[in-house]
């Protein structure tokens, strides 16, 4: 996943999900990962942990990641 760009990003507030789609010898299979962007100093960062005031975004930009996949399914 390193070289290459996700086909889609959801991103609300500081929480982006990355949608990653994958051929399998069954089809596409989509995949997400969700992060965090925040600011270290002068320096923009990603973390993969979420606080508890930020768990509603993450459940919106979930949500919205499997509406997008949704409807793209075979």
């Amino acid at each position: 996943m390193a070289s290459q760009k996700p086909v889609h990003e959801i991103r609300v507030g500081m929480i982006t999900a990355a949608i990653w789609e994958n051929a399998t010898t069954n089809g596409l299979r989509y995949s997400v990962r969700l992060t965090r962007i925040y600011r270290d100093g002068e320096e923009w960062k990603r973390t993969e942990s979420f606080g508890r005031d930020e768990l509603p975004l993450v459940t919106r930009v979930a949500d919205l990641a499997h509406t997008w996949i949704h409807e793209r399914a075979d």
